[in-house]
């Protein structure tokens, strides 16, 4: 099973692309800072790396450069990922010799296709060279699997008992698999807050106001409205803290034009539905308060 470590200070960034990558069967590997996951690359020698380029002890640029100087992990892949990508990053990747560059915030079907093409073409040949070679015979396979060691011995010098030790009943329990619940879609979540009355955007948003998901619509400078949203949902967590009021739980912002409701989701995103009738506040705040389990458990 390959290793994919993923690098990002955000919970949210890291929890989304593990999600998509174990339903691919890929054993993936996070680090919450570079420092961290230098530790990791040492480790575990991973088979790709995604990795953030801001991150706040050391950036992805650097990392690469340590994964492209190694002498025996030189030839990792390593995909950066960035909230801007324009010709300086561009350049500064190209520099470090990253595999490709990738804006946030991205779709996870996108990123699996590019970390799918990383790991295919990285492929040993072994594998490759294995998968041409002929299949063993039934009756070996099944005499290898159910015959002592004598019997196969015997088989060895005379072909007839071959049959025989063939013949011999095979049982082999396989191992329970272990039930795991999946955790809950995003969208289908996201959608029946979107498909209230009064509702025009439903919007999931990490701590660093990167989009994760939305529904109903995506309105002009989204984008922005969500990484503006953060830096208020962040400063007003200080100010509970402050007060010793404990965690922000939701902030409610009147505008002109209708309400903004910004409701926490666990530690690491935060929900932002927007109203244009400030009149259905309070059936919004209802519905939001029993979405919020199972959007902690999809996040």
């Amino acid at each position: 099973m390959p290793k994919v470590l993923v690098v990002d200070d955000s919970l949210s960034v890291r929890k989304v692309v593990q999600r998509a990558l174990e339903s691919k069967r890929i054993d993936v590997l996070s680090a919450a800072s570079g420092s961290e996951a230098m530790e990791q690359i040492g480790r575990e020698a991973p088979d790709l790396i995604v990795c953030d380029v801001i991150m706040p002890d050391m950036d992805g640029y650097q990392i690469c450069d340590f994964v492209k100087k190694h002498p025996t992990l030189g030839r990792t892949p390593v995909l950066l990922i960035s909230g801007i990508v324009n010709s300086t990053v561009l350049e500064r990747a190209a520099k470090v010799r990253s595999d490709d560059v990738m804006r946030k915030p991205f779709a996870a079907d996108e990123l699996l296709h590019r970390i799918e093409g990383f790991l295919a073409k990285a492929r040993p040949p072994a594998a490759a060279d294995n998968a041409g070679a002929p299949a063993p015979s039934p009756a070996a396979a099944i005499t290898a699997v159910s015959a002592p060691p004598a019997a196969v011995s015997a088989a060895q010098q005379n072909p007839a008992t071959i049959s025989a030790v063939a013949a011999q009943p095979v049982s082999i329990a396989p191992a329970p698999a272990p039930v795991v619940a999946p955790p809950p879609d995003l969208k289908p979540l996201l959608s029946g807050v979107a498909d209230l009355p009064g509702v025009s955007l439903t919007a999931l948003i990490d701590c660093e106001g990167a989009l994760m998901e939305a529904a109903g619509g995506l309105l002009p400078e989204a984008e922005l409205a969500g990484a503006l949203a953060a830096c208020l949902v962040e400063s007003t967590s200080g100010v509970g803290r402050a007060l010793a009021q404990g965690h922000l739980q939701s902030v409610i912002l009147e505008y002109d034009g209708g309400v903004v409701l910004l409701n926490a989701v666990g530690s690491g995103a935060m929900l932002a539905v927007v109203l244009g009738d400030p009149a259905v506040l309070g059936k919004v705040r209802y519905h939001v308060k029993k979405a919020l389990p199972d959007l902690v458990r999809a996040v």
